[in-house]
């Protein structure tokens, strides 16, 4: 087992081409945890096509484009994680931070009790999940980057490109591999 690394709460981590786990291959992860008890993180580009507004329609006038249900990872696909921006840096009911001015949001409330003005939503069903040292033991087999991210890569309009979008704005070697064909038997 690799040795336990800095905690990467906060990075992205983005899928090496090509990752052989299909739940992860082309993927951008948000780390929200990261410790000695394992790491959990969300999908950040994979939408589904189900309609926000099918499953919570009194969140949905919040959400940002393209308005669905997002598939946050292989784990515990029943769970309901959403996180908002735009809230206050501490704590309040039905609002905690994450990352700044992002945090998770409570989707049993009703919006307008929140009292937090969101500038950007997005709900997961799921998450990634890593038991204690297998994320340290991926890394070390070069499965992934961990970049730095950004509030936009969160709530990206655009979730089907994020993946060479992040790429793309790395230096150096990193940068190169937004480039990788989807398929590589036709190049």
């Amino acid at each position: 087992m690799a040795e336990p690394t800095a905690s990467l709460q906060g990075q992205l981590l983005v899928a090496t081409p090509p990752l052989a786990d299909p739940n992860f291959d082309g993927t951008v992860v948000l780390v929200l945890e990261h410790g000695a008890d394992g790491a959990l993180g969300l999908v950040l580009n994979r939408p589904s096509a189900t309609p926000l507004t099918e499953v919570l329609p009194e969140w949905a006038a919040l959400a940002s484009a393209p308005g669905t249900v997002f598939e946050g990872g292989p784990v515990a696909t029943e769970s309901v994680i959403a996180l908002g921006r735009g809230g206050p840096a501490e704590a309040t009911e039905g609002w905690v931070p994450v990352l700044g001015d992002i945090g998770s949001v409570d989707l049993g409330r009703d919006p307008l009790d929140l009292g937090v003005p969101f500038t950007d939503l997005r709900v997961w069903v799921g998450y990634a999940g890593w038991a204690p040292g297998q994320l340290e033991d991926e890394l070390d087999a070069q499965a992934w980057f961990t970049v730095l991210g950004t509030a936009s890569d969160i709530f990206s309009a655009s979730p089907e490109h994020l993946w060479r979008d992040v790429l793309r704005r790395q230096r150096g070697r990193v940068a190169m591999f937004a480039n990788y064909p989807e398929d590589t038997t036709t190049n």
